[in-house]
C-alpha cells in the first residue's frame, strides 16, 4: 500500500558552528550540489573579507541601517558577534517557506538559538532542522582561523577561545556534522535535508 502524503511544508535548514569551522565554504559547496536549495543571506555590519561580495556572501550594511531594520522587525534574529552585528532577514525566509521551499541559513550559535525560539513559538511557518558543523579537532580549528590572515593575532586568539566555548552547545542541535572535507560535509548535509523533507511529507 502506498504511503499517505499529508501535505507539504517548507524546511528551514540552520547551519551553525564555531568561528573558523568553514560554514560559508560548506554552504557554498552544498548549494552547488543542491541547486533547488534557497540561500538566506545574513546582513552584517562587519566589513567584507577579501573575496567576499555584497549580496553574494552577506548583505554588508552600516550600523545605522542595521538598527533601522531592527526597529522595523525585519530580522528573525540578530546578535552582536565579535564586535559586529549580524541578522537573518525575515521576508525572504517566510516567502520561501510558504512556497514549500527548503531554505538554508548560515548563522552563529546565538543566531541559531534565537531562530529555534522563534520556531518553537510558531513565529514562522514550516519546520526547521538545526545542524552543527564541527572541526575534526581543535588544532585544525586553530589552524583554519590563523590561515585566514584577515585579523591580528589577538583577534584570532579571542575567536579561538570563543569557538571552543561554542562547541559546548552542540548537543542542542538535531545533527552534528564533522567538516573534515568540504565535499563530504556538504553531501552529509544534503542527505539530512532529504530525510527531513521526507519526514515533513509524512507528518
Amino acid at each position: 500500500m502506498p504511503r499517505k502524503v499529508k501535505g507539504k511544508r517548507g524546511l528551514l535548514v540552520i547551519i551553525s558552528g564555531p568561528s573558523g569551522v568553514g560554514k560559508s565554504t560548506v554552504v557554498r559547496k552544498l548549494l552547488s550540489i543542491y541547486p533547488k536549495l534557497k540561500l538566506s543571506r545574513s546582513a552584517t555590519t562587519r566589513p567584507p573579507r577579501p573575496g567576499e561580495k555584497h549580496g553574494l556572501d552577506y548583505y554588508f550594511i552600516t550600523e545605522e541601517e542595521f538598527f533601522d531594520r531592527v526597529d522595523k522587525g525585519s530580522f528573525f534574529e540578530w546578535a552582536q558577534v565579535h564586535g559586529f552585528y549580524y541578522g537573518t532577514p525575515k521576508d525572504f525566509v517566510e516567502e520561501e517557506l510558504v512556497r514549500n521551499q527548503a531554505v538554508v541559513s548560515e548563522v552563529d550559535v546565538q543566531g541559531a538559538a534565537s531562530i529555534k525560539e522563534a520556531v518553537q513559538s510558531s513565529k514562522i511557518k514550516g519546520s526547521a532542522v538545526f545542524i552543527f558543523l564541527i572541526p575534526p579537532s581543535v588544532d585544525i580549528l586553530a589552524f583554519r582561523l590563523k590561515r585566514r590572515k584577515t585579523e591580528d593575532k589577538e583577534v584570532v586568539n579571542y575567536r579561538l577561545r570563543a569557538a571552543i566555548a561554542e562547541l559546548q552547545v552542540m548537543e542542542k542541535y538535531d545533527y552534528i556534522v564533522v567538516n573534515d572535507k568540504v565535499e563530504s560535509a556538504a553531501e552529509k548535509i544534503k542527505a539530512i535535508i532529504n530525510v527531513e523533507k521526507e519526514r515533513l511529507l509524512l507528518n
